[in-house]
């Protein structure tokens, strides 16, 4: 959730974070006004409290014939603190059905808007051309008996695959590659849980406006994740965390699963847009001072990958009303996409600044001695759709594929793909 005392101390700067991500700026009046609700309610239980309190000792030092009255009194003012404490807590509840739904207060310099409004930062490297007629992933993949859709389908239904042979190969190269560039930097490796519990998924933001994407085990009231990030913020719930020699930094390994609801006829030909993947997520707990310097480390690791793997590339700043619920900034990596004629989207790092941990009580020491939430934010440093701009970029007439150069190391040295018919 947001700042409670920035919320009072600043509505205009709530309010300005709303109009910017197109959000309703009415409910931070709303929770305004169930924050006042909420005091009124905790002050009165106070109140009532202690009145019980210096009570007791009133009637412990009473008299043998006045005990009799006083108790009556006591039963008669524990029964309004009982009812005021479950005022209090109504009262907390409300605030905070009211506040959970205000999404996270965008970074200045975000970019107003929608989906289309982002600002490209750079573009990096020289688009391929080709003197022959292109093949998308998808034909090249069939040609090298790298992708099959068509017993994805028949096994769990649209929109699932096989990776075969030098397919499932090159993603593993491809994750392992990353894997090792994350330990290189100071991140520790975790093979995440694929299920968690709700109030881990509702703490990391993603049981807002994006819930239908979400799959869910209604028996087991269990969430599959889209991203290790979740289970990887659920980590350290609860728990008071030593920043004293700098970020914490994970590395989650996980498959990953979206329902990819609303997005019907979007995509649908190949691996580009699918029910499972796998990933290597990045997230760090740091200082909420070190927060926007973490953030662009993070996006230089993602740029070293695109670099190494020979993509050409563009970074944009995502637009306010594009970001998900618990993010401040987002900066999108898009590898360009020859048999398409645009950037797609390949990877994304956000920094969600103290959102999240305050929802999940994370919190760090600060020099002070005090504790204060930490600062979370995740960015992706490998995942399968890389295949989709790898294999169409450094494709040949012949429908062979080059391998890129960081690559072959973990592929025993193959420099080339070939297709087996």
């Amino acid at each position: 959730m947001i700042d409670a005392q920035l919320l009072r101390d600043q509505p205009d700067l709530v309010r300005a974070s709303q109009l910017a991500r197109g959000a309703d700026p009415s409910l931070v009046d709303s929770a305004l006004e169930a924050d006042a609700a909420r005091r009124a309610a905790i002050s009165e239980f106070e109140s009532l409290r202690a009145e019980q309190n210096a009570f007791s000792k009133q009637v412990a030092k009473a008299s043998k014939d006045e005990k009799p009255a006083l108790l009556e009194q006591v039963k008669e003012l524990a029964q309004r603190v009982k009812v005021a404490n479950q005022a209090a807590n109504d009262a907390d509840e409300a605030y905070a059905a009211v506040v959970r739904r205000i999404p996270n207060l965008v970074i200045e310099g975000v970019p107003a808007g929608g989906e289309d409004d982002f600002v490209t930062l750079r573009e990096i490297g020289e688009r391929p051309s080709f003197d022959f007629d292109a093949r998308d992933h998808l034909e090249l993949g069939e040609l090298l008996g790298a992708i099959d859709m068509q017993r994805g389908a028949k096994v769990s239904g649209a929109r699932f695959y096989f990776l075969r042979g030098i397919g499932a190969r090159l993603e593993l190269a491809l994750m392992t590659m990353a894997l090792d560039k994350a330990i290189a930097n100071g991140f520790t490796m975790l093979t995440t849980p694929t299920l968690v519990k709700p109030e881990i998924m509702q703490g990391t933001g993603f049981l807002g406006e994006h819930a239908d994407e979400v799959y869910r085990l209604e028996a087991d009231d269990l969430y599959l994740t889209g991203t290790s990030e979740v289970a990887l913020a659920g980590y350290h719930a609860d728990e008071i965390l030593d920043l004293s020699n700098g970020p914490l930094r994970y590395a989650g390994w996980s498959t990953c699963y979206r329902r990819e609801a609303g997005s019907h006829g979007k995509d649908t030909r190949g691996i580009l847009r699918v029910h499972q993947f796998n990933k290597l997520e990045m997230f760090v707990y740091a200082d909420p001072a070190e927060a926007e310097a973490e953030h662009e480390r993070l996006l230089g690791w993602q740029e070293e990958m695109m670099h190494a793997l020979g993509l050409s590339y563009r970074v944009i700043d995502t637009a306010a009303g594009d970001l998900g619920t618990s993010a401040a900034r987002k900066f999108d990596v898009e590898a360009w996409i020859p048999t398409q004629g645009t950037y797609r989207e390949l990877t994304s790092t956000s920094n969600c600044m103290t959102f999240q941990a305050r929802r999940l009580d994370t919190r760090f020491r600060g020099e002070n001695g005090k504790t204060s939430p930490v600062a979370t934010l995740n960015g992706t440093l490998a995942t399968t759709r890389w295949l989709v701009a790898i294999l169409e970029t450094h494709q040949q007439a012949d429908g062979s594929v080059i391998v890129p150069e960081c690559l072959r190391p973990y592929l025993g040295g193959l420099e080339v793909m070939e297709p087996i018919a």
